[in-house]
């Protein structure tokens, strides 16, 4: 008996040591691995009096991974709570669900003004050329971005 407590006292030493050593990662997809190199950006286009304005870059991580990207002076009216952002073939909102939506790619939601990344997946062709921000709640564009 005197073994066996000696065996699960050893156990535990074991266990506490190496779970104090062991570094724990969190990988978060929705942010880039590493340097972020932008290939096309842009400045959004306030529309319907919503003062949207800021930067914006279209550029891939050092794994591959294509993000959009919003600057830190980014901002727009979130009266409503949320503002959607879309990669699009033209500056114009244009919704076709019943074909899958062709000319538009949904981003995410954006909540906050200042730096934020979207992950693109699967990557965008080049016909996506600006960035939308649409709400939703008041069927009106708050912005676009041309991206060159």
């Amino acid at each position: 008996m005197k073994r066996l407590v000696h065996v699960f006292a050893s156990l535990l030493v074991i266990a506490f040591v190496t779970t104090g050593c062991v570094e724990e990662v969190i990988i978060d997809p929705t942010i880039p691995t590493g340097t972020f190199s932008d290939a096309k950006a842009g400045s959004f286009v306030e529309q319907n009096g919503t003062g949207s304005a800021g930067a914006v870059e279209l550029g891939t991580d050092e794994d591959g991974e294509q993000f959009l990207r919003f600057g830190g002076a980014f901002t727009t009216n979130f009266a409503t709570g949320t503002v959607t952002v879309y990669l699009s073939t033209s500056e114009t909102f244009t919704p076709d669900p019943m074909n899958g939506n062709p000319e538009l790619i949904l981003l995410g939601v954006s909540r906050t003004g200042g730096e934020q990344f979207f992950q693109v997946s699967p990557t965008a062709a080049d016909r996506f050329t600006h960035v939308i921000l649409w709400c939703a709640s008041a069927n009106i564009p708050f912005g676009f971005a041309e991206l060159n």
